[in-house]
């Protein structure tokens, strides 16, 4: 039999191709440098690559099925030896086409710092893009002391990006500051806890971001900064504390996420896979990847 499956095993990974026009692109950047803990998350565009090979292409609760879709897989961005400050230009100048010639891109982090060139990257002024974030920080640390992984979010609206045009979702108590909270509330973002996330849904949430977001806005680009999850279900996210959402939550809000049609690029950050225990964040990203096929091609 040529199509048994004890010979051969169509996978995730076997979704990626060198086919430029495939509706939608996969791109790592391993920036690691900037990290305000360091850490090797540079590794994780390889390291989700490769445990995509374990992840199959059915989903037999919806009846979902992948094989069909191909994404173009444009390699890695040289970034390992840049600070953040230096990654804008060349990240933008990488990305752009691929944002323009394709339906979704996604961009495997990387630290969080990578956010900011990604947004930058859309084929709209700041004024028309939207940006959505599912995360346990604001990521709104002042920008004098140089970019992080911890200032994105500040730095995109120190770039002209209206406040009222940030959604950020999942943000944990005892992970930010008072400070920084102010900051979200003077700029006019919608945030929403993990505490709402987990009373009201964290996919109802991200509906109701993204309704307010598309009212506004041409584009939006979602950040997924993976320590938006529990730390027990994650312990490849060094910024991940107890109480935040769970895998199952996470990968249902990606799916309803990715459907949507504004929804332009992705990024997952935040990964270190030097810090994984038995692949469990590995295959959990390599999971994010398929949810976000699998909402991508409800559209």
């Amino acid at each position: 039999m040529t199509d048994s499956d004890c010979r051969s095993w169509f996978s995730a990974a076997d979704l990626l191709t060198q086919d430029a026009s495939a509706p939608v692109a996969l791109i790592g950047a391993p920036l690691g440098l900037g990290s305000i803990t360091p850490g090797r998350c540079d590794l994780a565009p390889e390291t989700v690559r490769a445990a995509c090979k374990r992840m199959s292409v059915y989903d037999l609760e919806t009846e979902t099925d992948l094989s069909t879709l191909r994404v173009f897989d444009d390699g890695d961005m040289g970034l390992e030896r840049l600070q953040p400050s230096e990654a804008l230009t060349p990240m933008q100048e990488r990305l752009a086409p691929l944002m323009r010639e394709h339906d979704l891109t996604i961009v495997l982090g990387g630290n969080n710092a990578i956010t900011r060139p990604c947004v930058h990257a859309l084929e709209s002024t700041l004024q028309r893009v939207g940006v959505l974030t599912l995360d346990a920080h604001f990521d709104l640390r002042d920008t004098d002391c140089g970019l992080t992984n911890g200032n994105p979010i500040q730095a995109l609206l120190d770039d002209g990006l209206p406040g009222a045009h940030v959604a950020q979702i999942g943000l944990l108590p005892f992970a930010n500051t008072k400070k920084a909270h102010q900051k979200a509330k003077d700029a006019g973002i919608y945030v929403a806890t993990a505490a709402a996330c987990k009373a009201q849904g964290l996919a109802a949430i991200a509906a109701n971001a993204l309704e307010r977001l598309a009212a506004r806005c041409d584009v939006i680009h979602v950040d997924f900064d993976i320590d938006v999850v529990e730390r027990s279900a994650m312990p490849g996210a060094p910024g991940a504390r107890p109480g935040g959402v769970s895998v199952q939550d996470f990968f249902d809000a990606t799916r309803l996420i990715c459907a949507h049609p504004k929804v332009r690029s992705v990024d997952l950050t935040e990964f270190d896979p030097s810090l994984d225990v038995a692949a469990v964040s590995a295959l959990t990203a390599a999971r994010w990847v398929c949810e976000v096929l699998a909402g991508f091609q409800k559209r």
